[in-house]
Parts: C-alpha cells; sequence; structure tokens
C-alpha cells in the first residue's frame, strides 16, 4: 500500500509544479499590446522580419536597336554557334576543305542554303526575323574568312 501512495504523490507534486511553472511562464511569454495601433504595428514589425531576403523578377529584355545588322554580328551571334563547333555537321568556319565544293557553288548557291536551310540548318540559321540581306552578309562573312 505504501508504494501505491508514494506514487500518488509523486504524480501529484509533478502536477503541482507543472501548474506552477505554466503560471509563471506563460504571462512572460505573452505579449500585451495596449491599443490597436500598436497591434497593427506589430503586425508589421513581423511581416518585416519574415520577408524573402532577395526578390526575383522576369521581365522581358530591352529590344537592341532596330536598325540591320552587319554579317560579323549575325555570324557571331546565330551561325557560330554551330560553324565554330561543327555541330550538326555544320562545316567549321577555318576549315578551307570543308568550305572549297561549297564556295565552288558561288555565291548564289550559298544564299539560297542560308536562307532557305540545308539538312540540319534550318532556315535563316533558325532566326527568321534576320532580313535577306543581312543573311547574306553573314555568307559574305563566313567567305572572307574560308578564301
Amino acid at each position: 500500500m505504501a508504494e501505491k501512495h508514494s506514487s500518488k504523490g509523486i504524480m501529484w507534486a509533478t502536477i503541482i509544479v507543472a501548474i506552477v511553472l505554466i503560471a509563471i511562464i506563460f504571462p512572460l511569454t505573452v505579449k500585451k499590446s495596449t491599443s490597436a495601433a500598436d497591434a497593427a504595428s506589430g503586425n508589421d514589425a513581423a511581416d518585416v522580419r519574415i520577408q524573402p531576403v532577395a526578390k526575383f523578377e522576369l521581365a522581358k529584355a530591352p529590344a537592341v536597336a532596330a536598325g540591320p545588322k552587319d554579317g560579323q554580328t549575325v555570324f557571331n551571334s546565330i551561325c557560330g554557334a554551330c560553324h565554330n563547333t561543327g555541330a550538326a555537321g555544320a562545316p567549321k568556319v577555318d576549315d578551307k576543305a570543308a568550305w572549297a565544293p561549297r564556295v565552288a557553288q558561288g555565291k548564289d548557291a550559298l544564299y539560297k542554303s542560308a536562307i532557305g536551310g540545308k539538312g540540319a540548318m534550318p532556315p535563316k540559321g533558325g532566326a527568321s526575323d534576320l532580313s535577306d540581306d543581312e543573311i547574306k552578309g553573314a555568307v559574305d562573312y563566313i567567305l572572307s574568312k574560308v578564301k
């Protein structure tokens, strides 16, 4: 019997200690606000504390000058992706042997291939917004490099 009373006593002592601790700690943790303005400013402060460190916004890039592009610019921005690396079987710009049979066909055939597409190369190298004259300028630039 004595064991039942001692464990019952321990249980009640634990409950009383827990109640006392809650009674002491709870008032210290509750923030008291004296007015509606204080309560509202508290929410703003919380919003400031939890806002993200950085903000990210996608925006459309500004349009570049609307004038025609020269051959070197077109080559470097469009054609060079394949003709500098040889991707998809494109002849490299520095490989004169690969360009020899193409140069032998003449400029008009090269213009037609570049404007209309050939093999894996799409029409105008995939840059359909370029004019035919800009593509011809790029072809002329390539020809100046391979001759």
